[in-house]
């Protein structure tokens, strides 16, 4: 009768074991989808670019303490943008944050037939001017640098520009960003006036 009971009891302890490690393996397996699915995200339509990547040197009492700055544009070309800048120890940390707090700075720029800007304006930002021209379909994105990757996020076709003064890149993003925001559409105009889209357009 001992020896029955005593095999009984290591059945059991075994079965009792590997319940235990069945029950430990899918609770790991879960872990590891869910952190799949976190890394992953959300699924999004905007584009990201990055602009500039600055390293900045800080000397302290122990030594040198390297930091990277980054700026990220990030778009839908259907007339959504956003500008960011991040901060960090490491690249790759600073682009993250850039592009995370471009998302969270989307603007909406009203398209004049989806394909190019209202009217001309000129926005000066620190040392940089940025003047903005609406343009006949076809012509394309006449820009450069930092001026074209906002302008052509933000889903502009036909544009002339010409940026003045510094050549500071962060400088010349936010000098577009701010043209484009400050675009007044013909109907807001109209609205404005106490007039027609026609009369306005003559």
């Amino acid at each position: 009768m001992n020896e029955e009971n005593t095999k009984n009891e290591n059945v059991v302890t075994e079965e009792t074991n590997n319940n235990n490690k069945e029950h430990k393996n899918n609770f790991r397996n879960n872990n590891r989808r869910q952190r799949r699915n976190t890394q992953r995200g959300p699924k999004t339509d905007l584009e990201d670019k990055t602009i500039a990547i600055n390293r900045v040197t800080k000397v302290v009492k122990g030594g040198r303490q390297m930091r990277f700055s980054a700026t990220v544009v990030v778009g839908n070309r259907k007339g959504k943008v956003g500008l960011g800048t991040g901060k960090a120890k490491e690249m790759p940390d600073a682009v993250k944050k850039a592009k995370d707090a471009a998302m969270k700075n989307l603007i909406n720029v009203e398209l004049i037939d989806n394909r190019t800007i209202s009217h001309e304006i000129i926005v000066k930002v620190g040392a940089v001017k940025v003047m903005l021209k609406p343009a006949a379909e076809g012509t394309g994105v006449k820009a450069g640098g930092p001026v074209r990757d906002v302008l052509e996020l933000a889903g502009v076709k036909d544009v002339l520009s010409k940026s003045l003064g510094s050549s500071t890149k962060i400088n010349m993003a936010r000098a577009t960003l701010q043209a484009l925001k400050d675009q007044k559409s013909p109907a807001h105009v109209a609205e404005l006036r106490g007039k027609t889209i026609e009369e306005i357009r003559g």
